[in-house]
């Protein structure tokens, strides 16, 4: 890579990483261009250089993140435990990052999923690409469980069918969590699933 591929790739990471904390605690609307360029220290004109709109930016921000979240599934995916630890794994991190407040490592998708759904198309599709990639990982693990025995399995219920019920009461406990400012949605919901896969 030659100096001038190595700075222009650091000029877009550092955006991207100053418009993901930006955005996760203030959210998406809340946040100007112009506080984007003056924290990241980016003149204007190298902003459009990158990307062709505020939206561009933010379904880039959500790409790069489920990127870095396929990395983690991956991480998780490799230990040497069986398909019931590795759910069980999953779904602790997510209940320990989710506690206790807000930053920008726990609530980016929680904050984009209420707010964009309706406002951008182009960012909507890019969540629901990461919901998927997400759920379809579940699933594999479900099945896995269910093939070394680690994970019951309930009658005429699939795994896809099993994993996106997972997915989506989590995603819903984080914003309620949000919402009342306990813990509780969390913790209610993390009972749920450790019953259900047999903990």
């Amino acid at each position: 890579m030659s100096n001038t591929d190595a700075t222009t790739s650091d000029t877009k990471t550092h955006l991207l990483a100053t418009g993901y904390q930006l955005i996760a605690q203030k959210g998406f609307t809340a946040v100007g261009l112009k506080q984007i360029l003056d924290t990241a220290g980016v003149p204007k004109g190298s902003f459009y250089h990158y990307f062709s709109s505020k939206e561009a930016f933010g379904e880039s921000i959500i790409n790069h993140y489920f990127g870095l979240y396929k990395t983690r599934l991956d991480v998780i995916d490799a230990q040497d435990v069986n398909a019931q630890q590795k759910l069980y794994d999953y779904f602790q991190n997510w209940y320990d990052t989710q506690q206790n407040g807000c930053d920008h490592e726990k609530c980016l998708v929680v904050k984009l999923s209420a707010e964009v759904a309706d406002m951008s198309e182009t960012m909507r599709k890019a969540l629901d690409a990461g919901y998927q990639q997400t759920t379809m990982w579940l699933a594999e693990q479900i099945k896995a469980g269910w093939t070394d025995g680690s994970v019951p399995r309930l009658d005429n219920i699939s795994a896809e069918s099993m994993a996106k019920r997972w997915y989506f009461a989590w995603l819903g406990a984080s914003l309620m969590a949000k919402i009342s400012q306990t813990n509780t949605p969390l913790a209610e919901i993390w009972h749920m699933t450790t019953t259900q896969m047999g903990r």
